[in-house]
């Protein structure tokens, strides 16, 4: 039986027989998640510690079964799991980490792979916990994103097993190790896996997320050419951002020939940006300038200030000759701008009622072997099918390419699906668990613009770690969960994992 077949086999009786939920939390629950922070929250904090430490960022030079970082990552995730009464099961990208017998199972879904963090914006080390230099916050890459959650998770399972309370149903904690660079792995370990019934991600937001845009993403590529004539002021460099999901903090271009007329220019334009902080460098005939604006998770660009956008703008005044640099700046200008819903690109922009806006942010612009390559990531809600957003996309830039005499070497676009899960059974009680710990009566399920594994898996829905209303630290270069959030979550996963078991 195929991969989708196995899916709408497990969905289509659940559908049939919804969870009917309960008006508050059980008295075992709450008892339950009470003794996990008083016995565990000390060790869950120091488990966080270990786990950070490993450098589990995807390479091209290495694959994951022989580096170094995340075999001894899993091996420290299993001893760790061992030793508190669990089973552990390494299945090469994936780790199970598993609680109770019951025939029937629900899986808890994460990842243990990071970002890359430059650590030059650290105060210290990103891959160390700083308990210190911010009081109250829990400080390094991962900490979020999803190594906090896996802590708390372990610590979870513990306390239940502590109590001896009695669980209907199987519960695995699934450790990902490549979601932030590779899916297809976990796709060929879920043909022969008997998947849980019900699955939960803890990769996004409270209260339950029931609804994701599609991770989609546009590449224009300008050749690399000489300029003509080579008195006139052109751009000789023009790069920013570290990787395709994080809107970039930093972006730096270089003018050869600049005048003082254009300079000043620059910098006027320049100073009504206050939320970017601009550089500039005069070496010997070429002005450097860097802008340095705010890193965030590119699903939520709202939260960030976009350093090579901004870049962009302040270089917009003048008519570039159109080397790689040069063109690139003009197509950043005249189609995607400092907006973060893509409305300048032609008709492509759109919103649905309940997810919202399709955002769109330019994560890196970085020279390639085809030339200088920008890379625009848009999260796509449901509302617009990707054959339309493709005509639109295309005829966008063709238009562009004529009314401007510049033609791009090369373009590619992909279109992620919009991801629902509107009727999953166990919304309802996750909504009841949050409300009962956070007191925030009128929650309800909500979109997200992150894409997280809950796309592979039936009836699966997201919950946690981050609160509602709260900036995603999250692929930024200031990732966090403050020590409050942290215990909450402990509590709620704690409470979670009983609610849904016993269903």
């Amino acid at each position: 039986m195929n991969f989708l077949s196995k899916i709408a086999r497990m969905a289509a009786p659940l559908l049939l027989c919804p969870l009917v939920a309960a008006a508050d939390v059980s008295p075992v629950a709450q008892k339950t998640a009470d003794y996990a922070v008083d016995k565990y929250e000390a060790a869950m904090t120091d488990t966080l510690a270990e786990l950070v430490q490993f450098k589990t960022v995807a390479r091209e030079d290495i694959p994951l079964e022989k580096n170094p970082e995340f075999s001894d990552f899993k091996r420290t995730l299993c001893d760790t799991a061992e030793a508190l009464g669990l089973e552990c099961e390494d299945h090469g990208y994936v780790v199970i980490v598993a609680l109770g017998q019951g025939e029937e199972k629900i899986g808890i879904v994460t990842h243990g792979d990071v970002q890359p963090a430059n650590p030059a914006k650290w105060q210290k080390s990103p891959f160390e916990l700083d308990r210190t230099s911010e009081p109250g916050k829990l400080i390094a890459r991962g900490s979020e994103d999803d190594k906090g959650p896996i802590a708390t998770a372990l610590y979870a399972m513990k306390a239940i097993k502590d109590q001896g309370v009695p669980m209907k149903r199987r519960v695995e904690l699934i450790v990902y190790l490549a979601e932030e660079s590779d899916w297809e792995p976990l796709k060929a370990f879920l043909k022969d896996y008997d998947m849980p019934a019900y699955n939960i991600t803890i990769d996004a937001s409270y209260p339950v997320v029931t609804a994701e845009k599609g991770w989609s993403e546009v590449r224009a590529t300008f050749a690399q050419s000489a300029v003509k004539d080579q008195g006139q002021p052109y751009l000789s460099d023009f790069h920013g951002g570290y990787f395709r999901s994080q809107v970039p903090d930093e972006a730096h271009a270089s003018i050869v020939n600049p005048t003082p007329a254009l300079e000043k220019a620059i910098r006027a334009r320049a100073a009504t940006h206050p939320k970017v902080k601009f550089e500039f460098a005069d070496k010997g005939g070429v002005l450097d300038i860097t802008a340095r604006g705010v890193a965030t998770h590119s699903s939520e660009p709202e939260h960030g200030v976009n350093a090579i956008a901004f870049l962009a703008d302040v270089l917009g005044n003048y008519d570039w000759p159109a080397n790689a640099a040069g063109a690139t700046v003009r197509y950043i200008n005249d189609l995607i701008g400092t907006g973060i819903v893509a409305e300048q690109f032609g008709d492509i922009a759109y919103s649905d009622d309940f997810m919202g806006p399709m955002t769109g942010a330019l994560t890196m612009v970085k020279a390639d072997d085809k030339g200088l390559t920008s890379y625009l990531n848009l999260r796509r809600p449901t509302g617009k099918s990707a054959e339309l957003l493709d005509k639109q996309i295309n005829n966008a830039i063709d238009s562009w390419q004529k009314e401007t005499g510049i033609q791009m070497a090369d373009v590619s676009v992909s279109l992620g699906e919009p991801y629902r899960a509107d009727d999953a059974p166990h919304v309802q009680p996750l909504l009841e668990v949050f409300r009962h710990f956070t007191g925030i009566e009128d929650a309800g399920p909500v979109s997200i613009g992150g894409s997280t594994n809950a796309k592979l898996l039936p009836n699966a829905v997201s919950f946690g770690p981050s609160m509602p209303g709260k900036a995603y630290t999250g692929h930024s270069e200031h990732e966090f969960i403050t020590v409050e959030q942290l215990r909450l979550n402990l509590e709620m996963y704690t409470a979670m994992m009983i609610e849904i078991a016993n269903l």
